[in-house]
């Protein structure tokens, strides 16, 4: 009798190894559908310290998980069509897994996010680890979870720096008229209104080329990004040092997903967000001076601003708190500024 092995029936042994490789396929087959990819959108590519941080998030979650958790990057706004001011509502919806994500871009929809971008705020680093490491940082935490995404952990794009083609900045008087590209976030349109400049939104995909046809005047970012994506070769010649604000990143799930990971999972995603977190802002604290000295190495005129003028730029968007506020929250702002004094 003719059988599936051939003209003759199988031994014993035969049959042990074909049921040994079938279980052994089955086995290979479940630890396939048990090994996940989540996706993790950023603005920046990790050629900049904020595409560093999601990349090093990945690359810990994958080595401490064996493989069986992955996180996928996709930068420079991949999975919103450029639009960086969508990425929250696109992870609250589903559409993003996971993000690091910016306190200004997810401002329009968690309006306590404006507490980072109250011009002048926060004098110095110290100013900024006393907000996220204390109860206002966690207000703001309860403020995105509320809203169908899960905090885990912070990290920092830096103080934002004024650069511009026209000349040297060093009081308000110099920003009248001047066209300056800003992020959409209502907040940043009447601060440099206050300061007499034309604020012109657009995304950071079309700034540089606004930039170098002269559509805009200026750009405000933190030195990394001026220097990473050289801003100085499409005639930004001027940069003030003024520490206007602070736009720390947030590493954040969405609920539902977040839903659906085991207790061990949700620790590890935590515990390495963290873990990223502080070692991007050590890195991005770190580079600062390397940074600054690499752009006025190219050339560029470097405006350092006097205490006197400082306060100048201070008292000309005083105005600006009033409106802001009590969009922000009154309790949350007394909070940041009592961990600012008491730092």
């Amino acid at each position: 009798m003719t059988s599936l092995f051939g003209s003759r029936a199988p031994s014993r042994f035969s049959l042990t190894l074909v049921g040994a490789a079938i279980a052994l396929g089955s086995l290979a087959a479940s630890a396939d559908v048990e090994a996940r990819e989540l996706k993790v959108s950023t603005v920046l590519s990790d050629a900049f310290p904020w595409g560093q941080a999601a990349q090093k998030w990945a690359d810990l979650v994958e080595e401490r998980s064996d493989g069986e958790l992955t996180l996928r990057v996709f930068p420079n706004s991949q999975l919103v069509s450029g639009d960086q001011t969508r990425e929250f509502s696109a992870m609250r919806s589903g559409l993003i897994d996971l993000a690091v994500g910016s306190t200004i871009n997810w401002s329009p929809q968690v309006p306590e996010l404006n507490l980072f971008s109250l011009p002048f705020l926060m004098p110095d680093e110290s100013a900024v680890d006393a907000i996220t490491e204390g109860d206002a940082g966690e207000l703001v935490f309860q403020a995105i979870e509320s809203r169908g995404v899960v905090p885990l952990a912070w990290g920092e794009n830096g103080f934002r720096q004024l650069s511009n083609s026209q000349g040297v900045i060093d009081e308000p008087a110099d920003l009248e008229g001047l066209k300056i590209r800003v992020v959409g976030s209502p907040l940043f349109q009447d601060t440099f209104t206050a300061l007499g400049a034309n604020p012109t939104q657009m995304s950071w995909a079309d700034a540089k080329p606004a930039l170098t046809t002269g559509a805009v005047d200026g750009q405000e970012n933190p030195l990394s990004v001026f220097d990473v994506a050289r801003i100085d070769q499409v005639g930004q010649e001027h940069v003030t040092l003024w520490n206007y604000m602070n736009d720390p990143l947030i590493f954040a799930a969405n609920q539902q997903v977040w839903s659906t990971l085991s207790d061990d999972e949700k620790a590890l995603l935590r515990e390495t967000a963290v873990e990223a977190g502080a070692w991007e802002i050590a890195m991005t604290r770190e580079q600062e001076s390397e940074r600054l000295a690499a752009i006025e190495d190219r050339g560029v005129t470097v405006t350092d601003l006097s205490e006197e003028q400082h306060e100048a730029f201070v008292a000309a968007t005083e105005g600006v708190y009033e409106k802001w506020v009590p969009r922000i929250g009154e309790d949350l702002v007394e909070a940041a500024r009592s961990a600012i004094d008491a730092r």
